[in-house]
């Protein structure tokens, strides 16, 4: 079955918006594009320049067509008002989010999905001043999202299960794994299990037990090659032996009461700042962004080869 959604409107051409528009270029969409600032139109050109000669092979796709594929707009009405799905990436502020929502919901067609970027925000606060809220939802993607496939989609109290059916078909039909939430969340589920690690991560570097590197090195070597693969359940499934989880929960539950953890986050101070901004400093040795972004597309589409070949 087709799509029923074929034109669509980028607001907001940062990290996201920019991964967003060079994985729709991939699937043949053609993009409205709105950002109020100038200087996002060449930031997002750099990045299709960048990306283009790698993601060939990785979409198995010819050439894009800019030209023909990109429109860029001059006002959020001009970009929605023929869209069949819109994907806002406004900065993570709750009020900012609810009155683009509010602009992108009345200009845009009825039927049209709107779909919000948020890293955590609620959508039933999102879609709270949105004409037709019934089509507001969560799409939340990961970095670089031209490569990474997972999209999280979180229904608002107002949203229909016909839009989220509606998403999920499209989000699938471009390549990503999606994942619908039941209910909204704050943070949804990978952020939260991300923001979890990064807190204590933090408190570890604050009272000087490690730098950055050694955090990193802590997951890269460790535990990160085995949930790139397994996850955290089935990991722990294994640990458990010929008994499974059965097993690990009994034989490792109880260090579930030790304090381990510190679940509130320290402070940033101008030190922990220093510290944290130095050893990153450090990690990557002076290469450039441009040079890391690289690294890691290359690494990524390498490892989702694996993945298949090797998915449980």
């Amino acid at each position: 079955m087709q799509s029923s959604i074929n034109k669509i409107a980028v607001i907001g051409t940062g990290v996201i918006g920019t991964g967003w528009i060079i994985r729709f270029l991939f699937n043949k969409k053609k993009i409205n594009i709105y950002d109020p600032s100038d200087k996002q139109k060449k930031f997002l050109l750099a990045e299709i320049k960048r990306t283009t000669s790698l993601l060939k092979k990785f979409y198995n796709k010819n050439n894009i067509n800019i030209n023909n594929q990109l429109k860029f707009c001059s006002s959020i009405k001009e970009a929605v008002s023929n869209a069949d799905l819109i994907q806002e990436n406004a900065p993570e502020n709750e009020k900012l989010k609810i009155n683009i929502i509010k602009e992108i919901s009345l200009y845009s067609k009825k039927s049209s999905i709107i779909a919000s970027s948020s890293s955590g925000l609620l959508p039933s606060k999102i879609q709270s001043k949105a004409k037709n809220p019934e089509r507001v939802l969560i799409a939340h993607p990961f970095n670089p999202v031209y490569i990474l496939p997972l999209v999280e989609l979180v229904p608002g109290g107002k949203t229909s299960k016909k839009n989220i059916s509606v998403a999920n078909d499209f989000y699938t039909k471009i390549g990503m794994k999606t994942l619908i939430l039941k209910k909204e969340l704050p943070g949804y589920l990978s952020d939260r299990l991300q923001e979890s690690m990064w807190r204590e991560s933090l408190h570890i570097i604050n009272e000087g037990f490690a730098t950055t590197k050694d955090l990193d090195d802590a997951i890269v070597y460790g535990p990160g090659l085995r949930w790139s693969l397994m996850g955290t359940f089935l990991t722990f499934h294994l640990a458990g032996g010929e008994m499974g989880m059965k097993h690990m929960l009994e034989q490792f539950g109880p260090a579930l009461k030790l304090p381990w953890t510190k679940l509130k986050a320290p402070q940033l101070t101008k030190s922990l700042k220093k510290k944290i901004i130095e050893g990153t400093k450090i990690q990557s040795k002076n290469k450039s962004i441009n040079n890391l972004a690289n690294l890691r597309d290359n690494f990524l589409i390498d490892l989702q080869k694996l993945l298949k070949k090797y998915k449980v």
